[in-house]
C-alpha cells in the first residue's frame, strides 16, 4: 500500500467515524477531513467501503442497535 492509499484509508475512516459518533452528514465529514469534492468523497467512499455513506451509516446504526439489543443485560447486585 503506497503512503497515499493509507492517507486516503485514514481519511475515510475518520470521515466514517464523524457521522458514525458526530452525526454529520456525508459532505460535512468529507470537507472535514480534507476533501474538496463530496462527490469525489462518495466514490472512494464507496470503493473502500462498498456502499455510498449514508446507506453504509445506516446500515452500520441498525447493525449496532440490533447487537445492543442482543446482548444480556447486567444485573448490579
Amino acid at each position: 500500500m503506497s503512503p497515499l492509499q493509507f492517507q486516503k484509508q485514514l481519511r475515510l475512516r475518520a470521515a466514517r467515524q464523524r457521522m458514525l459518533v458526530d452525526g454529520l452528514d456525508a459532505a460535512s465529514a468529507a470537507f472535514e477531513v480534507g476533501y474538496e469534492s463530496a462527490s469525489q468523497f462518495n466514490r472512494e467512499y464507496r470503493r473502500f467501503f462498498g456502499k455510498p455513506p449514508m446507506r453504509d451509516i445506516q446500515a452500520l446504526r441498525l447493525a449496532n442497535e440490533a447487537s445492543s439489543l442482543m446482548a444480556p443485560a447486567k444485573i448490579g447486585l
